[in-house]
């Protein structure tokens, strides 16, 4: 396996920062790659087979065109995931089709093949952009939009987490525990990667994006000069698709109930409110009545942070999640 080298100058070490939210982009990008493909079978056959029933009863040259700029196998171009997208799903298409001409050419180049009806984009075609806006519009409702409850409910989850890191262990304590495919060996970030590639982040700092159908190894842009960006893959099972809580084991469930049960695992790692009913599948306001619930018995803490309620584990409620382990736990770029 090579390796991607990120190197870190100290000021990059303070400008390490999380994405706020799942990118959309790079979700629906990721994802057309990982439905040509068929790697990650026990995580992702079931969304496999939901997804094209759905794009089944679309039209398809939409789907021809998106295979073509994210492939089973290979690179596919920076344009497709800007940073605005990081402000919403329309923004990052407005960022797209407003890409200018010679980088549109310049990006398409990674692409192994160029079909005569690709022409058009290369070329700028208003058209052409309007339609590719489009394609990725119909794709992302029928494959990312079902599933985007649960997308953020994973990232809130490793946030929470790697906030955890930050406060134990500053800037490089998050860096050292990114394995197992990453390694930091200061000042440099080692990454497993299909080629050897190095990035210097010369004071730009890093954003690292969490994401679900990033598969095996992280990703990060073709062009050295973009804003810097490492996209990873969060830890998921094969049933991250759907509600949580429904395999979780009864004890703990039969003393508090399931959803309060599932309640006290989702702010393990401290959440707000709204994170929560996210992670519970369920209105904000049923979230907060259970946590209230869980405050009131001793076994969660609420703190008001701004507008945000921050919900974390009390000590007796961490000892009765410690007390039933099975209740712990999940609910150059090439893929290749």
């Amino acid at each position: 396996m090579r390796v991607l080298r990120v190197h870190f100058t100290s000021e990059d070490l303070n400008r390490v920062r999380f994405a706020e939210r799942p990118d959309p982009m790079w979700e629906t990008v990721l994802s057309i790659h990982l439905l040509g493909n068929a790697h990650g079978r026990a995580v992702f056959d079931p969304w496999r087979t939901r997804v094209r029933a759905r794009l089944g009863r679309t039209p398809a040259w939409p789907m021809r065109l998106l295979r073509h700029l994210a492939p089973p196998v290979g690179d596919f171009p920076d344009f497709l995931t800007p940073p605005q997208a990081s402000q919403g799903m329309e923004a990052g298409i407005d960022a797209i089709l407003s890409t200018p001409r010679r980088r549109l050419r310049r990006e398409l180049q990674v692409l192994p093949t160029a079909p005569s009806w690709s022409r058009p984009l290369a070329d700028g075609s208003l058209e052409t952009l309007a339609a590719l806006g489009q394609a990725l519009r119909t794709y992302h409702r029928s494959a990312v939009a079902p599933y985007w409850p649960r997308i953020q409910a994973l990232v809130d989850a490793e946030r929470a987490k790697r906030a955890r890191s930050v406060l134990d262990r500053g800037g490089e304590g998050l860096l050292s525990c990114l394995g197992p495919t990453m390694r930091w060996r200061p000042p440099v970030l080692e990454v497993d990667y299909p080629v050897e590639h190095d990035i210097r982040l010369a004071g730009r700092g890093l954003v690292l994006v969490p994401s679900v159908f990033c598969w095996r190894l992280p990703v990060t842009l073709i062009d050295p000069s973009l804003p810097p960006v490492l996209v990873y893959p969060l830890s998921r099972g094969p049933g991250w698709w759907a509600a949580p809580g429904h395999t979780r084991r009864r004890n703990l469930g039969n003393l508090l109930g399931p959803t309060r049960a599932a309640c006290l695992h989702a702010i393990e790692d401290g959440c707000t409110t709204g994170e929560l009913a996210r992670r519970l599948g369920v209105a904000p306001p049923t979230a907060s009545e259970h946590a209230t619930v869980l405050r009131e018995a001793g076994l969660s803490t609420s703190t008001r942070t701004g507008n945000a309620v921050l919900h974390t584990l009390t000590p007796l409620g961490a000892a009765l999640l410690d007390a039933n382990p099975g209740q712990r736990g999940g609910a150059r770029r090439s893929r290749a």
